[in-house]
């Protein structure tokens, strides 16, 4: 999962390796702010490419054409991760996500390479959660056997449907025998993994939404994660609008993948993401809390906090400038610290995405300001019915679940 960029990001002087420590050593001067303790950390790599870029999709993602320059891009990864050092030092990483794109494209060698390069520059938590987002249309049970023996401990797999003529509508590059044959190898190698399921397809009933949810739940995996399609600006469907469910079909399979999964042992846990016990992804709860991760590679983005305010970055998008940029000791193309007024929209934006809502003094923890800061929008919420508060808990109602973009803006200042 990539995180969501942040509105009003702004364009400033990207920096050098040799600034690198004297950046991080003006972020940890007095500031607006007041965090009593950092958060958790995480990291985030990107690996940019993929076989073919899906209609739907409006990741960073770019089509492979000839030969992905593997090796450049893995130098360019541990550059990149040894300039951020200074703005990390003497944290652990609880979480990794590589993300993509396909990373299940990466050589076994250099999936190999990359987690000794992480192991080497960083202290991983020794229970560190390491995920790798996989195509079923790449497994290759040798490669990922590999994969599992260098320190992946965790797959996300990209089946979206066990229909092919849903496939060949979201432009998939597997059929419904790869979906199957890829989770079976998962079985195989990993005690951890999740499926990515979509809903509400070009032309998808009822009864065939419930088949895919079916057939994904007859493998037991330990994690679901189920997305309703959406038409993304700047994607072929966005310009190229199929025929969808309507809301009515929509809120069916909603109802139908509540009780399906409800039914089988999930917990719904977050908009999207439903986990047996034990298994929720650790790595996407840490955005959802409002956590730091430390964004590597094309496009990547980083939240990172300090004693006395919050930075985000963003690094060059396209994979030739990322690599170009790397190489002149300059990756971060935007930096900008979140400002106070912001503040509580950021923090409210991620954790009213969990089912279960958040304690109250997660708040101050996580930006450094009071509570009371956004009590005028949380009076609000709650006179509308969208919010419960009370001394321990605050979460989104089923109607504040129901509606959550509104909720949410409610904390747009």
């Amino acid at each position: 999962m990539i995180p969501i960029k942040p509105v009003g990001m702004k364009s400033t002087p990207a920096r050098t390796i040799d600034a690198a420590a004297g950046v991080a050593a003006q972020y940890l001067q007095p500031g607006a702010l007041n965090l009593s303790a950092l958060p958790p950390l995480s990291l985030y790599i990107h690996w940019p490419w993929c076989v073919r870029k899906c209609p739907y999709c409006d990741f960073n993602s770019h089509e492979a054409k000839g030969e992905v320059p593997e090796q450049q891009y893995l130098d360019a990864l541990r550059a990149d991760l040894e300039m951020a050092l200074p703005l990390i030092w003497g944290r652990k990483i609880y979480t990794v996500f590589i993300g993509g794109g396909t990373p299940s494209l990466m050589s076994a060698a250099g999936l190999d390479r990359l987690m000794s390069d992480l192991r080497t520059l960083l202290p991983l938590d020794g229970a560190a959660e390491i995920t790798m987002e996989a195509n079923p249309g790449t497994f290759e049970a040798e490669k990922f056997r590999s994969y599992r023996a260098s320190g992946i401990n965790r797959l996300s797999i990209g089946i979206q449907s066990f229909n092919s003529a849903h496939l060949a509508a979201l432009g998939r590059i597997h059929d419904d025998g790869e979906a199957r044959r890829a989770v079976e190898i998962a079985q195989a190698n990993f005690d951890n993994f999740n499926l990515d399921l979509m809903y509400a397809l070009p032309h998808q009933t009822l009864a065939e939404a419930r088949a895919d949810l079916e057939t994904a739940l007859s493998y037991q995996p330990p994690h679901l994660s189920l997305y309703h399609l959406t038409m993304e600006p700047n994607t072929v469907f966005a310009k190229y609008p199929p025929t969808l469910p309507d809301d009515d079909a929509s809120a069916d399979m909603q109802d139908m993948i509540a009780q399906m999964t409800g039914d089988a042992g999930y917990g719904h846990y977050e908009v999207s993401a439903y986990a047996r016990p034990g298994h929720r992804a650790r790595h996407n709860l840490n955005y959802w809390q409002f956590g730091d991760y430390l964004g590597i590679g094309a496009g990547a983005h980083s939240k990172l906090s300090f004693p006395h305010r919050v930075l985000r970055q963003a690094r060059y998008k396209q994979p030739k400038s990322y690599m170009e940029q790397v190489a002149a000791g300059t990756p971060v193309q935007e930096e900008r610290e979140i400002g106070r007024d912001e503040m509580g929209f950021e923090f409210m934006l991620n954790t009213l995405r969990l089912q279960e809502g958040f304690a109250p003094n997660l708040f101050a923890e996580r930006t450094g300001l009071a509570l009371n800061t956004i009590e005028k929008q949380l009076n609000a919420a709650e006179a509308k019915g969208l919010l419960y508060r009370d001394h321990e808990i605050i979460r989104p109602t089923e109607l504040g679940q129901r509606f959550l973009n509104d909720l949410q803006e409610m904390f747009l200042t």
